[in-house]
């Protein structure tokens, strides 16, 4: 038999916005959560559909269960504050 080990780094440890250099850098540009929507502006942008061309249908990104768990705590956070809203597409 063989055996072989590797050593794992602790990742315990858990990472923070403040802990990489360009956010410390700008922390203006990084606020720590979103201020709200922003400003209505005069343009109004649209996506022109062609006629008879069919929407590209594609399955997700396959997650991680932790990656799931915070993708999810995430849009809730995000549709609390109404930055988002469940799409009626079909």
């Amino acid at each position: 038999a063989h055996i072989t080990t590797n050593e794992v780094e602790d990742k315990s440890k858990e990472k923070r916005l403040e802990d990489v250099p360009i956010v410390r850098d700008f922390p203006k540009v990084f606020p720590e959560g979103l201020p709200g929507l922003p400003p209505i502006r005069p343009v109004e942008f649209q996506i022109d559909l062609v006629p008879g061309a069919a929407p590209v249908a594609r399955a997700s990104y396959r997650l991680a269960p932790s990656e799931m768990k915070e993708l999810a705590e995430q849009l809730k956070e995000l549709s609390d504050k109404g930055f988002i809203r469940p799409s009626s597409s079909p």
